[in-house]
């Protein structure tokens, strides 16, 4: 196998299309047609990660955050991003980075906090916008039926629970090609008239490609009709954090308690206790003081997130139970999901999971 082929995987549980704009995602360091020796997954790239990767023959490392996050003027050595990126290159060991990609997928970041802790009913915090098209199209009558089909198969025309989603409306198109046309219906010079099928489905903006290939490729007309846009409609799968809630209620104290064991941090740091049961809790894994107010307006008890300041705090404003598993506690297992990932993809091949604690935070 080759890099691409990694990438190719990991893209099916979350596409890099959805990634903050301000972020750094997908392949980093290295030739995505190079063979690959073996996988490294981590949280983080350090020195210590790269060494693991050669030591045990990796020469992909597959890390969480982007070791490359601001633009790199120099190679000189003089930091540890630096570092990394010249020792990997030395090595031609690839570096690939999922980050806000993966927070913002419907079995990312958040959705494993969510199943670490026991939570259920989970629904997408603060959908990302913008990621819904529509493509409208119009063809022949007689040939609609096997366009749809093609379309569905690109990934066109699916909504929530359902599949295969159109709209068709039939009615009369008209055109006259000029002398440079080679229409496929009535001829050059000539004005035509067609009974065609207007076609509408929506699609999530990663498949745009894959969708016009499958209409370019399957429609009879020497030039094809069709419009693209962007519509507002809120997507279900794909946004930052998520709302779910506990099959029973707990009070303040059991539920601080079952979260420090749980996501296995020494400390929370928290807001004022209300005497309030805990059902419905809001979740963000790492820095997430941007979402305290859609969690107060979903109606959450708890707000498990991390890098709180001290006035982030006050938004509790006695309506929610805000916490601070810290950053590194919070996205501790999305290593470990996406190694499981892989390894169900990929079944003869080495997906090791790092050894190496990389948490820069210590606790005294």
């Amino acid at each position: 196998m080759i890099v691409q082929d990694i990438i190719n995987h990991l893209e099916e549980l979350t596409p890099i299309n959805y990634a903050e704009d301000f972020d750094n995602v997908g392949l980093l360091v290295g030739d995505k047609t190079q063979d690959i020796t073996g996988i490294l997954v981590t949280l983080d790239t350090l020195e210590s990660i790269v060494d693991e990767a050669i030591s045990e023959n990796c020469n992909l490392i597959v890390s969480f955050h982007p070791i490359i996050f601001k633009g790199l003027k120099k190679l000189t050595g003089k930091n540890y991003v630096e570092r990394v990126v010249m020792k990997a290159i030395k090595h031609d060991i690839a570096i690939y980075s999922m980050h806000t990609a993966l927070d913002n997928s419907i079995q990312g970041v958040n959705s494993i906090i969510c199943n670490q802790l026991g939570l259920i009913n989970k629904q997408i915090l603060i959908p990302q916008q913008g990621t819904i098209k529509k493509l409208t199209t119009y063809v022949p009558k007689s040939e609609a039926q096997a366009l749809r089909m093609h379309l569905f198969e690109a990934g066109a025309g699916s909504i929530g629970n359902y599949n295969n989603c159109s709209f068709n409306v039939e009615g009369y198109g008209t055109y006259t090609g000029n002398v440079n046309s080679n229409p496929t219906k009535g001829k050059k010079g000539e004005m035509h008239t067609e009974e065609e099928t207007k076609i509408t489905v929506t699609f999530a903006k990663h498949l745009q490609s894959a969708v016009l290939q499958a209409l370019f490729k399957n429609h009879s007309y020497e030039e094809v009709a069709y419009e693209v846009t962007t519509i507002e409609n809120t997507n279900q799968n794909i946004g930052m954090g998520m709302i779910a809630e506990f099959p029973e209620p707990m009070n303040e104290l059991s539920f601080l308690n079952h979260l420090k064991s749980k996501m296995k941090t020494e400390t929370i740091r928290h807001s004022l206790l209300l005497d309030k049961p805990i059902k419905k809790v809001a979740i963000l894994g790492g820095s997430g003081s941007f979402a305290i107010n859609a969690a107060k307006a979903a109606g959450a008890d708890a707000f498990v997130t991390a890098d709180l300041k001290y006035h982030d705090f006050f938004s509790a404003e006695n309506r929610i139970l805000l916490t601070d598993i810290g950053h590194y506690e919070s996205e501790q297992f999305t290593k470990n999901e996406l190694v499981a990932h892989l390894t169900k993809k990929i079944t003869n091949f080495a997906i090791i999971l790092s050894k190496i604690n990389t948490n820069p935070v210590k606790y005294f």
